[in-house]
């Protein structure tokens, strides 16, 4: 007899019609002018009432600008300040307040953004340390006036800062230094050029060159930590950090929670807006190489894929041993009615993890329960998605036991089984073939919930897209390529999926 062939879909021709569709509205969005962009009704500070207004999230611009929401003005809050120019050249807001120095370095890469002459405000940088810290901000006061005195910071400044003296005093840290007195860790946020930015691979700018400095005068090592700028404080006050250095300005509310040291530079708030201005025409080939080829930078996508996957594999197997662990303890007390106790533990501790966001448990997780302890960041990030995971993957299975027929126990333990082998040996095989599927989409949102990494600091995948959207301010390669790199790995697991559901369905026959 002959076989019949079931009929198959296969996904591949859905996926490169996609990806056709993906190139030609790229290649049609990079070659062709913007004809819907004008330029901004902000002209002048005054012209700030009313408007839509961007700033970065937490910054001095923030707290700035917040009175003007009492005059009918529109506050949008970005994480980075690339985000906020990216809206801005898309017509989305009016204007930007931002400091000085990184709204240079916008306006040099983006023509059709323009700085209005009038300043918006006047600050003093200067360097986050805990309360509960003084002897260090003593130490690097005086670390920082020493700098001062032989010229060294003016220097650092000028290196970045400055048209004839741009690049011409890179700071070399010191060689023959005892750095005996332990280890300087510094919390920023690598988005703010040119104080802090990612080239090459490497963090640099003003902020690190002047961390590097202050640990040659103290003989210390350093260590520097990149996370969101919103979450420095909060890294310095739960002693993660030994001290924040982001272009921070002192306030009266930061006070409140924090200690700064003295002043190291003065700043400049401004306002950036859109002049109007069209495009230059830049041809998609273009586009893909300053994306992906200048400075190397389809290393951020690769090296955040590898960190994203080793972060997913450990996190699944703890879901699938705690899952299965607390789903075997919960069926077991709803048949037999053993461990009451530990069922309502086991119930509390489900409603807690699936009750919250998986964003606040790892921040918790990192900032709370770890606070005191230098543990890997990759370390908590498993052990965080982990145990989210474990809640759904519990449910997930102990439904699938209970649909199991209450027969099939009976069976086992009249064939001379006790409870744990009849569990074991046939109520487990038959409850997985039931709840792969689900499993399966579990363990799907569990690789894309990773993508929160970012706010301990980890270089994951779509950070990696943050770090090239910050370089190039272009939106649309960086968040294609991640989109594109997460499909891919959906795609890959179904797939693997639906072979080990067919295998499992043959092994029944």
């Amino acid at each position: 007899m002959k076989r019949l062939k079931s009929k198959s879909y296969s996904i591949r021709p859905f996926i490169i019609l996609m990806l056709l569709a993906i190139t030609l509205f790229a290649f049609v969005s990079c070659n062709s002018d913007d004809k819907s962009k004008s330029q901004s009704k902000v002209q002048t500070i005054d012209d700030l009432s009313g408007a839509t207004i961007g700033v970065q999230l937490g910054t001095t611009g923030d707290i700035f600008v917040s009175d003007y929401e009492k005059e009918g003005s529109t506050i949008e809050r970005f994480n980075k300040a690339a985000d906020a120019v990216q809206a801005l050249k898309l017509g989305k807001i009016d204007c930007i307040v931002i400091d000085e120095a990184p709204a240079n370095a916008f306006v040099e890469i983006n023509p059709e953004l323009s700085i209005l002459e009038e300043d918006f405000a006047v600050e003093e940088y200067a360097i986050c340390i805990s309360k509960k810290n003084p002897q260090l901000r003593e130490d690097i006061n005086s670390a920082i006036s020493q700098l001062k005195q032989d010229g060294t910071l003016e220097k650092i400044i000028s290196n970045y800062i400055g048209d004839s003296t741009k690049g011409q005093f890179p700071y070399i840290p010191k060689k023959d230094v005892d750095r005996s007195n332990g280890t300087l860790k510094v919390a920023t946020n690598a988005t703010f050029a040119p104080y802090e930015y990612m080239e090459g691979g490497e963090i640099i700018g003003i902020d690190i060159d002047l961390a590097k400095a202050i640990c040659d005068i103290l003989g210390m090592s350093l260590k520097i930590e990149d996370i969101e700028f919103d979450s420095i404080i909060s890294a310095v006050q739960s002693g993660k950090s030994d001290i924040g250095l982001s272009g921070m300005t002192v306030t009266e509310d930061r006070l409140k929670s924090i200690d700064f040291t003295d002043s190291y530079t003065t700043a400049t708030q401004v306002i950036i807006i859109n002049n109007g201005s069209i495009d230059t025409n830049v041809s998609f080939k273009e586009k893909l190489h300053n994306n992906f080829v200048v400075d190397s930078r389809w290393k951020n996508i690769t090296n955040g894929l590898l960190v994203t996957l080793e972060i997913s594999f450990f996190a699944v197997l703890i879901g699938i041993v705690l899952g299965f662990l607390i789903a075997i303890l919960r069926s077991t007390c709803d048949k037999t009615g053993k461990f009451k106790l530990l069922n309502i533990i086991l119930k509390a501790y489900l409603t807690i993890i699936r009750g919250t966001p998986t964003m606040v448990q790892l921040l918790i997780i990192y900032y709370v329960i770890f606070a005191s302890t230098d543990i890997n960041k990759i370390l908590v990030a498993v052990i965080a998605f982990g145990l989210n995971s474990s809640a759904y993957i519990a449910e997930i299975v102990r439904g699938g036991i209970m649909s199991i027929d209450e027969g099939q126990f009976e069976a086992g333990r009249s064939l001379g089984f006790t409870y744990s082998q009849t569990m074991f040996y046939f109520i487990l095989p038959q409850a997985f073939k039931n709840v792969l599927p689900a499993l399966c989409n579990e363990f799907i949102v569990l690789i894309k919930e990773t993508s929160i990494s970012g706010y301990i600091g980890i270089m994951d995948l779509t950070r990696g897209g943050d770090y090239i959207r910050s370089r190039t301010y272009e939106a649309f390669f960086p968040l294609i390529a991640v989109a594109l790199v997460y499909l891919v790995i959906v795609v890959v697991l179904t797939w693997l999926v639906s072979k080990l559901e067919k295998r499992l369905k043959n092994d029944e026959k």
